[in-house]
């Protein structure tokens, strides 16, 4: 048997050797670890320094005022990010230099194991976490002044607050650095690893199936508030117990607030019912939005309103990849909306350029397209732009910048639209455009004018909508003469009643282009399943399969194992998760169309790795090592997992025009 050189295997193979290698990976963490060492050296890159000491802390034990109930419970995401804890009080230090993490727990404490649960000991700590030693609490401020006497380099903290945990040194020294620490983790979280990918893939499978569960049950609802009933019902018995973030569950006119809370209104007379809705994974937001007609048949006015949605992001998606600028992107969506309001007369009296100058398409889409999601549903807020990047903008004249709008408003896609008309036009005034369409709209990176361009790695929400607010019409827009005299009220008055359409997916900017993670139903789908003609055919893809269209035709060997490697272990989960579903049926029946899709699952997953090892050289050898089999059946996993990390035994596979492989 011989070693395997990565390196040298695409040559080798071309060559037309025909010999057997086994892969062995191996890693200094577990793989089923939240990778917190690899995050904690990232975060020092970004610092700039090799010496140096990063202080971060948990969230504490709270209780509610006036009361011994507890405040649930969310933990830090700056600290679980170096950490992966998700226990209370628990603290942590990095010691640049010596390239250490160290986990300060609690000691176990009597009356709180009683009544609440221990949390972790020492030796558990050190089996559930990737950080080099475990401490007690108490040696926090110890250890902490032993280093400070050291001398070696500075203390980051994430705020000035932070210091009253070591209130003994002196707060006030140059050494104590709390203003670039954030940022630093920032620029780390904003591109997302394969480990937070698949978290957050999790996440999105765990709400695809609360959006289908309230598709296969709105026309038994009565009120918005079954509707949020169903889908926490629904993830928190899937395992996923958060929310990340308030579900929105609005019909009508409550479908035209953004952030519509109340989900207690009834849903007779009302046409359309929008969901926002995504469940929380292990600290991982999904971030998913449905709207759909509530009997499962649009009306005209309804289903106008929803195709200019479709069109506005479905042509988005197209366009990502890395280098894209967002901003690009929202103008391009407010372009195919003013046509499209153009086209239904609800947008009159100018061409859509003038519109857009204007900033009246704000009446109707008042908010960004989308932005970062990842630990936070909006994450990384206060990313700062690298001076690199400052000087990468002062050097892009405007000129330059109309050049880029022009791309996209004048892109073959859109060869014969009249948004190609309006291209010209934009692109001459492009940093006023921005300013009016992105700015003044309030948007969040990436969407920003001094956002960054899309690199590979960011996860993004691509959300555009359309609303009809009578708030925002009646006391703002219809009052202005800028905007009134674009709006055509008569025809306005048809479309009221719809409320607002927004239709909301999680897309991970790929090499190439992208993948959209989000595998909720929707569309003509979504009717399906609202009028009970769900067909196998109807479910999505598997989210590690739901890929994009343009997909790179070639790909180095070693993005073939790290593919194989990521499906290996999503198999690994789902037959976990299969075997649970079986354990649940000793106390009652779990179902047998959500076994079935699962088993279904695993079959996509299975053939997908035939596909890929089939480009590395060939289908699986004869008599060669099989994927394990489902429910119990057979045995193991396709690649089990060490508890010490890295994959057991391997997996062979012949020479490229050898005939044989895995």
């Amino acid at each position: 048997m011989e070693a395997l050189d990565l390196r040298a295997l695409d040559e080798r193979l071309t060559e037309g050797e025909d010999k057997e290698y086994w892969i062995h990976l191996d890693t200094s963490a577990g793989l089923d670890k939240y990778p917190a060492k690899q995050h904690a050296r990232a975060a020092a890159a970004k610092l700039g320094v090799d010496t140096g000491l990063i202080y971060l802390a948990g969230a504490p034990t709270v209780l509610l005022e006036d009361s011994d109930q507890a405040v649930p419970f969310r933990q830090r995401r700056y600290f679980y990010y170096l950490s992966g804890s998700n226990e209370s009080d628990n603290h942590l230090l990095y010691d640049i230099h010596t390239d250490k993490l160290t986990l300060y727990i609690p000691k176990i404490d009597l009356r709180k194991a009683v009544w609440g649960g221990a949390g972790s000991t020492k030796s558990e700590a050190e089996e559930l976490y990737d950080v080099d030693s475990i401490a007690y609490l108490n040696d926090l401020e110890t250890d902490t002044k032993a280093w400070w006497k050291t001398g070696n380099g500075k203390l980051y903290l994430l705020h000035p607050i932070h210091s009253h945990a070591i209130a003994s040194l002196d707060t006030s020294s140059p050494r104590i650095d709390a203003t670039t620490l954030q940022s630093a983790i920032d620029h780390c979280r904003v591109i997302k690893d394969d480990y937070e990918i698949n978290l957050i893939r999790r996440a999105n499978k765990v709400s695809a199936d609360a959006h289908r569960a309230v598709l296969k049950k709105i026309r038994s609802f009565e009120n918005e508030s079954q509707v949020e009933g169903i889908f926490l019902d629904t993830c928190v018995s899937q395992g996923a117990h958060n929310q990340s973030y308030n579900i929105i569950a609005g019909s009508g006119s409550n479908a035209s607030v953004l952030h519509y809370g109340k989900n207690d209104e009834p849903l007779a007379g009302r046409q359309v019912l929008l969901i926002d809705a995504g469940a929380e994974w292990n600290c991982y937001a999904s971030d998913v939005t449905r709207t759909f007609p509530l009997s499962g048949t649009w009306t005209k006015e309804a289903k106008a309103i929803y195709d200019i949605v479709e069109e506005m992001q479905e042509t988005v998606i197209s366009r990502l990849k890395p280098g894209v600028h967002y901003r690009d992107m929202q103008v391009l969506a407010h372009a195919i909306a003013a046509n499209g309001l153009l086209e239904l007369g609800i947008l009159h009296n100018g061409t859509a350029a003038e519109i857009l100058k204007a900033g009246t398409t704000l009446a109707f889409f008042p908010h960004g397209l989308g932005h970062h999601m990842g630990l936070e549903v909006h994450d990384v807020l206060n990313i700062r732009i690298s001076a690199e990047h400052d000087a990468d903008e002062r050097n892009l004249a405007a000129s330059e910048q109309g050049n880029s709008l022009f791309y996209h408003l004048n892109h073959p896609d859109l060869k014969g639209n009249p948004i190609c008309n309006a291209a010209s036009s934009l692109a001459s005034v492009a940093t006023e455009v921005y300013a009016t369409l992105t700015d003044a709209a309030f948007c969040m990176a990436p969407v920003r004018t001094d956002s960054p361009t899309l690199k590979e790695g960011m996860v993004i929400t691509v959300e555009p909508g359309i609303y009809f607010s009578p708030f925002a019409l009646r006391n703002h827009f219809l009052k202005d003469p800028v905007h009134s005299k674009y709006i055509n009220k008569d025809v306005l008055k048809r479309y009221m009643d719809v409320g607002g359409i927004r239709i909301e997916d999680d897309i991970l900017i790929t090499t190439e282009n992208y993948e959209n993670l989000t595998t909720a139903p929707k569309g003509d789908a979504a009717l399906h399943l609202i009028r009970g003609e769900e067909d196998s055919a109807l479910h999505p893809v598997h989210p590690q399969l739901a890929l994009s269209k343009e997909q790179p035709q070639k790909q180095s060997p070693n993005t073939l194992y790290n593919e194989i490697i990521t499906l290996g272990m999503k198999r690994r989960e789902m037959e976990h998760q299969l075997s649970a579903m079986a354990q649940r049926d000793l106390f009652g029946p779990w179902g047998v169309e959500e076994r079935d899709l699962a088993r279904r699952d695993i079959e996509i997953v299975d053939a997908e790795i035939e596909r890929v090892l089939g480009r590395l050289g060939g289908g699986r050898e004869r008599g060669g090592r099989r994927a394990g089999k489902v429910d119990g059946e057979g045995e193991g996993d396709c690649f089990p997992v060490s508890r010490e990390g890295g994959l057991m035994g391997g997996f062979p596979f012949g020479g490229r025009g050898g005939g044989e492989g895995v």
